[in-house]
Formats: structure tokens, sequence, C-alpha cells
């Protein structure tokens, strides 16, 4: 049984499969065509982390697909007052179709799918962040930008930059990622990355200088310097990450036809400046829209493996 946990699952077939059934689908929203790929499916969505984006979108995902979500968060369930997470699995799974987590450590949900019944999606933790790179190389095939691809991601070495790596490793093309010293990502995915990458001809430079990363690049992306959790660090971060912010002088290092994307949610004035995300550069809330319709080629095709 196929899950969707991190992109370093999957090969780059697989991806560009499940990114052309994405777009079959949205089409078809788009023209006021709702088929029931998955009739009367269940979806439970645990969340030990809060979200915007990644609530509405299954929901809506699952709904339009011809099923139903149920909305399960740490203070419903039994997982919040420290039920193993293995128990919660086999209970949760004997019951729906499908499960969508957005939790903290990578452990928990690798946990929760080795114990379920149905495939389980990851809808963020803290190493990875695989929905989130399918809705945006979506929305990059969508700009034309695809071919000859070259990405700077700006910022936090975090879970989107990792998901990043996964994503270029596979698919072959070119990533700058640029943080502060002390930010980096983590060795061991990127050890990962670049084990892939020896396969699919990717070109990944790590290093620290924002300018030199963004200098010619068709995508210029970054992500919020203060994730959930990391508050108190605040003051700290704010400081650090001084010179990173994706401004339009940074954009206009980027090649001419250079954009910009954010998963949101963004802080104007911190990692982006209000004239780039508001900007005819900004493809923002066209990514932000694609979660749902990425989201949707995911389920569908999970579904279709288990039919196989």
């Amino acid at each position: 049984m196929r899950h969707f946990l991190t992109l370093k699952d999957y090969t780059k077939e697989e991806i560009l499969e499940i990114l052309e059934l994405a777009h079959q689908i949205k089409t078809e929203t788009k023209n006021k065509v709702f088929k029931d790929y998955m009739p009367k499916n269940t979806l439970g969505m645990i969340f030990e982390k809060s979200s915007t984006r990644t609530r509405v979108s299954f929901e809506v995902g699952i709904y339009q697909l011809g099923g139903v979500g149920l909305f399960l968060s740490s203070n419903d369930i039994q997982l919040g007052r420290g039920e193993p997470m293995s128990d919660t699995s086999r209970v949760v799974s004997s019951m729906v179709d499908m499960v969508m987590i957005r939790t903290f450590e990578q452990t928990k949900i690798d946990e929760f799918a080795k114990y379920s019944k149905v495939p389980v999606i990851n809808g963020l933790t803290n190493e990875y962040h695989p929905v989130q790179l399918m809705a945006d190389y979506l929305t990059i095939q969508e700009a034309g930008l695809d071919k000859d691809l070259v990405v700077s991601y700006v910022g936090d070495g975090n879970n989107l930059a990792h998901s990043w790596l996964m994503l270029a490793s596979k698919l072959g093309f070119e990533l700058r990622i640029a943080t502060p010293k002390g930010y980096e990502v983590n060795e061991d995915i990127l050890n990962d990355a670049k084990e892939f990458a020896k396969e699919s001809g990717a070109k990944i430079i790590i290093g620290n200088d924002p300018k030199e990363a963004c200098k010619d690049a068709t995508i210029i992306t970054t992500d919020t310097w203060v994730s959930m959790g990391q508050e108190e660090e605040k003051e700290k971060r704010l400081k650090d990450f001084g010179g990173y912010i994706v401004d339009e002088a940074m954009m206009n290092l980027g090649a001419k036809n250079a954009m910009f994307l954010h998963c949101l949610p963004a802080y104007r004035g911190y990692e982006v400046s209000e004239e780039v995300i508001e900007g005819d550069r900004s493809l923002v809330f066209e990514e932000a829209e694609n979660r749902l319709h990425a989201q949707k080629g995911v389920m569908v095709w999970l579904n279709k493996q288990l039919k196989k």
C-alpha cells in the first residue's frame, strides 16, 4: 500500500503522473464538472498543528471528489490524551478510507503509516511538507516555467527547504538554497538529495548568500522565519535573518521572467516585502489555490493504487 509521506518515496514518473492527474481534475473543476472519483470515501484529517490552507483544501477536495472529510484535532481525540500513535492509527484507519495528518515529528506520521490499514498523507511535519511542493510545481507548470527551471529558496532550512531538495533531486532541476549560518538544511536530507541528483541530473547549490542564489533564477521562494512553535526565538531569528527579505531588489536579481512563490502565511516586511507579494511577479495566491487541486491529485492517485 502506498502512502504520501515524503517525495523521497516517489519516482519522477510518479510525481509527474500525480501532477497530470491534478491538472486534469482542476480543469474539470473549473468547467463545473465534478466527477465522483472517490464516492462515499471518508478522509480522516488529524491536526496536531492548526492550519488554514491544509484544512480547507483537504476538506473541500474530498467533498468535490465525492467523499467527506472528518476534522480531528488532537483536543478532540484520544491522541491528545496520551494514546499511542499506533493505537490511534489502528482504530481510525479501520473506520475511514484515507488519513491526512498534520503533526510535528516525521517519526509520528511514519509510525501512524506503519500501523494504518489505509493510505496516509503528510499534511506537514517538522521535516517535510510534500503536498505544498506538489502545489508549487503545479503552479510552476501552469506558468510555463518548468523548462530550464532554476529555483532559489531564500530563508530557513526547514521542512519547506527539505521538500524542495526532494523535488529538485527527483525531477532534475537546479535548486539553490541560501540560509543564514546556523539555519542550514538537515545534513542527512541533503545527502539523500545529492544521491537522487546523481540519477536525475539535478544541480543542488547550498550557501549563505541570498543575492548569489537569486541571480538569474526563474523562481524565487521563501518561507516564514518564525514557524509554529518557534515564537520564543522570534527576536533572535529576526536579527539573524537580516538581509534575507525577498524585496524588489532581490527579485530584480532573478531572470527577466522570474516569479515569486510563498507557501503562506506570509509576514510582510519580514521574509517578503509588500510590493513583491502583491506585485505582478507573485504567484502566491494561485499557488495557494493549487493546494486544493494538487491534493485531489494525490488522493485520487493513492486511491487508484489500492485497486491495482
